[in-house]
C-alpha cells in the first residue's frame, strides 16, 4: 500500500507537468459545458440533461480514453517491460496509475457539479448516495474497458483513432447533448445495450430528479456486467511488452 500510494504520487505529479493531458482530462468536458449551457441557456429542461450529460462524459474521457492511451504509450515505449523488471510489485504501480484515473473523474465531475449550480440552474445534488454509486461504477467499468481497449490497439500513433472511434459515438447516441429518449428508436436500443447510457441516467437521477437509487438499479446492473466483462478482459489480454517485433 505504501508504493502504491508513492506510485499514485508519482502519477499526480506528471499528470500536471503534462498541460495536453490536463487539458483533455478537465479543460474539454468544461468547455463542451460552456458552450451547450450557452446553446441551451433559455431551457432549464435541456440544462438538466446536458449537466449530469457532461458528467457521464468526464469519467468516460478521464477513464476510458486517458488509460486506453496511456497505457499504449507506456506499452509501445517499453515502460511496462521496464518497469516489471524493477523491485516495485506490478500490483502496486497498477494500482497507482489506476488511482490517478479515478481521482481525475471524481474531480472532474465534483467540477461539473459545481459548474451546474454556479451558472445552469442545476440545483445540488439530491442523492449523494446514487451519485456516489454511480460514479465509482462507472469509473470502474470504463476503466476497465479503457485497460481491455489497450490491448486492441497496434501502436501509439494509432491510438487516438481507436480510442475516438470508440469515444465519438460512444457519447452521441449515450445521450450526452441531448435526451436519449427522443433519438431514433434503432440508435435508442443501442444506447440501452451502452453502459455510458445508464451511467447518465443514474447521475441524472441523483442530480436532478432525486428520484433514488431503487428507480435505477436495473441501469446499474447493466454497468456492472459491462465492469465484469470489462475487467475479464483486461485481465485476459494485459501485456507488459510492447506489440512491435
Amino acid at each position: 500500500m505504501t508504493l502504491a500510494w508513492h506510485q499514485y504520487r508519482l502519477e499526480r505529479r506528471m499528470f500536471w507537468r503534462n498541460p495536453s493531458a490536463a487539458f483533455f482530462n478537465f479543460a474539454l468536458p468544461l468547455l463542451f459545458l460552456m458552450l451547450f449551457g450557452a446553446v441551451f441557456s433559455g431551457s432549464q429542461e435541456n440544462l438538466d440533461v446536458i449537466v449530469p450529460g457532461i458528467a457521464g462524459m468526464s469519467v468516460m474521457s478521464t477513464t476510458f480514453s486517458a488509460l486506453a492511451m496511456n497505457l499504449t504509450f507506456l506499452r509501445e515505449q517499453g515502460v511496462l517491460k521496464r518497469m516489471r523488471g524493477t523491485p516495485l510489485p506490478s500490483g502496486a504501480y497498477l494500482a497507482g496509475v489506476f488511482a490517478n484515473a479515478v481521482t481525475n473523474a471524481v474531480v472532474q465531475v465534483t467540477l461539473v457539479v459545481l459548474a451546474g449550480k454556479a451558472f445552469f440552474g442545476v440545483d445540488w445534488p439530491k442523492d449523494y448516495l446514487e451519485l456516489a454509486v454511480f460514479v465509482l461504477a462507472g469509473v470502474v467499468t470504463l476503466a476497465a474497458l479503457g485497460v481491455a481497449w489497450s490491448h486492441v490497439i497496434p501502436n501509439f500513433d494509432a491510438a487516438p483513432a481507436y480510442v475516438n472511434i470508440v469515444f465519438l459515438p460512444v457519447i452521441f447516441i449515450s445521450g450526452v447533448f441531448f435526451d436519449a429518449e427522443n433519438a431514433p428508436t434503432f440508435l435508442r436500443d443501442i444506447a440501452q445495450a451502452l453502459p455510458l447510457t445508464h451511467l447518465i441516467d443514474g447521475l441524472s437521477g441523483a442530480m436532478v430528479d432525486g428520484s433514488g437509487l431503487g428507480d435505477h438499479l436495473s441501469g446499474l446492473a447493466v454497468v456492472a456486467i459491462w465492469g465484469v466483462a470489462g475487467i475479464a478482459l483486461a485481465i485476459r489480454g494485459f501485456s507488459w511488452e510492447s506489440h512491435r517485433r
